[in-house]
């Protein structure tokens, strides 16, 4: 029997199986699809985005230079001089409904609290080029994959999950599902999924045009919907607001397509082929709770909705870092009482926030007598400082916070990454998945009681570059500051936060 089962091997399957392996935990992976390198997660139409947030999460576990070079990323785009001591202003930021805004307009000063590092912006990659990182990951690791393999039926009782998968019955102590938006362990498990209806269907595809002049690039909104255009040879991709009526069981014909291009278009523009074809909506659910018993869900088993912004991925992502070192934890019998369900109270409210982020741009793009009024307004709110920093807080992925119940401006965020004098930092620190608690002070305070939680927190003391004024901070595995000190006489106060996210402390 294995620690967890893990049903899906895209990157937020394989991302939580990473943690889990790392933390010494048994992993088993089951995949629907027989081939590893479907075209539909390669270029074009793989094409994803990963947000700063989720740059810094590859950071954190050692994967980001891996994933920038099959990215082909620019290091240096992505990531901080590395001699800087202040963070950068942000070079990327991300779109509101189609509406480019302007990175100059970022009011910076208005920022949390943040250092310079490797992973200081976003970058361009695809589902395959991801996964391929994950996956090989996850072999040095020794997480065992089962490809083929659809989950058709999910039973738990007080101790173990049972999951039958290609008529194979697995055993393990947990069940994380990250089998997609229409995820069989969400239905077998029974979890109530719940949202909004569809306003449009959604197309991307790889294609050939006969009169490629016609359609310019970039997004583009019409009377009608939107199509995208992007220098990724026959790249295409269109929004056509029928209220998500095409049934999307049907092949995706040429004749279909060239169909609604023409009418979101305003074009009589024609297409000599259609290589590869995919549809979606903008139907926007989410799961009432991503725990049921030993059953829990990750990605877009948890959430669905529509690929606007680029999100998806990310949000996904987010969810393997939270859930991946509380499940270990729970496994290996250290984690304090109730851990494991932190897990929907902390992302829950995330991925309810960024179903409304889409929401909002689809109202925003439907179509409408008075849609482009609407737009107008909400174009030149976007066009401010306070517009344009709030769209770059909400898509970066730097500034989530989780209500800790403790008002500290660093508790609850992503902890800046401190640099030592010896040049180590905090990222670096983290690679293990463990806790780190941060000792600032040249008299050691947490040295002892760090100690207690030997193989659950690393202890590292020193001066750090461009501190913030602190004595002293405790930071979760996930990056996330757990407690944080002014003062070099808070050991009850460390011992106390420590217990809460780390278990009991060793005698």
């Amino acid at each position: 029997m294995h620690d967890v089962i893990v049903a899906g091997a895209g990157p937020v399957g394989l991302f939580i199986a990473n943690e889990l392996a790392l933390s010494g935990c048994s992993v088993l992976v089951l995949e629907r699809d027989q081939d590893p390198h479907p075209p539909l997660k390669e270029l074009p139409l793989g094409l994803r985005g990963l947000n700063a947030g989720s740059a810094e999460t590859f950071y954190r576990r050692g994967l980001l230079e891996a994933a920038m070079k099959a990215s082909g990323a620019d290091p240096q785009r992505v990531g901080a001089d590395p001699e800087a001591v202040e963070a950068p202003d942000p070079r990327e930021l991300s779109h509101f409904a189609g509406m480019t805004l302007d990175v100059a307009d970022i009011d910076t000063a208005g920022l949390p609290f943040r250092l310079p590092s490797p992973a200081m912006e976003g970058f361009m990659t695809s589902l395959d080029a991801v996964t391929t990182v994950l996956t090989e990951r996850a072999s040095a690791l020794g997480v065992e994959i089962i490809r083929g393999a659809p989950v058709t039926a999910v039973s738990q009782d007080d101790s173990s999950v049972a999951v039958t998968a290609d008529g194979q019955r697995h055993r393990a102590r947990y069940l994380v599902g990250c089998d997609g938006g229409r995820s069989a362990v969400r239905r077998l498990a029974g979890f109530d999924f719940v949202g909004t209806d569809p306003l449009f269907t959604g197309y991307v595809a790889q294609v050939a045009f006969a009169d490629p002049g016609q359609l310019p690039m970039g997004f583009n909104l019409t009377e009608s919907g939107m199509f995208l255009r992007t220098p990724l040879e026959g790249h295409l991709g269109m929004m056509d607001f029928d209220g998500g009526t095409f049934d999307r069981s049907k092949p995706l014909t040429r004749e279909h397509l060239q169909t609604v291009l023409r009418r979101v278009s305003g074009t009589d523009v024609s297409l000599d082929e259609v290589h590869l074809a995919s549809s979606f909506t903008d139907r926007a659910m989410q799961a009432t709770t991503y725990r049921n018993g030993r059953v829990l869900l990750a990605g877009d088993a948890a959430h669905i909705h529509s690929p606007l912004g680029g999100q998806g991925l990310n949000l996904g992502i987010g969810d393997a870092m939270n859930l991946g070192w509380k499940l270990a934890a729970t496994l290996h019998g250290t984690a304090p009482e109730g851990l494991l369900d932190t897990y929907t109270g902390e992302r829950h409210p995330i991925g309810a926030a960024i179903l409304d982020w889409s929401r909002a741009q689809v109202a925003t793009m439907d179509p409408g007598p008075n849609a482009p009024a609407l737009r107008r307004l909400v174009h030149d709110l976007m066009r401010t400082t306070d517009g344009t920093t709030h769209v770059y807080r909400r898509t970066s992925g730097l500034f989530h916070h989780y209500d800790l119940g403790d008002s500290s401006p660093l508790v609850g965020r992503s902890a800046p990454d401190f640099r030592f004098e010896d040049g180590t930092r905090l990222g670096e620190l983290l690679q293990a998945g463990l806790g780190v608690a941060l000792d600032f002070t040249d008299d050691r305070i947490l040295r002892g009681a760090a100690q207690k939680w030997q193989g659950r927190i690393r202890y590292a003391a020193g001066s750090v570059r461009n501190s913030p004024g602190l004595a002293a901070l405790l930071v979760r595995p996930d990056g996330v500051v757990a407690w944080g000190s002014e003062r070099p006489s808070g050991l009850a106060e460390f011992e106390a936060a420590a217990a809460r996210w780390f278990g009991a402390a060793d005698e």
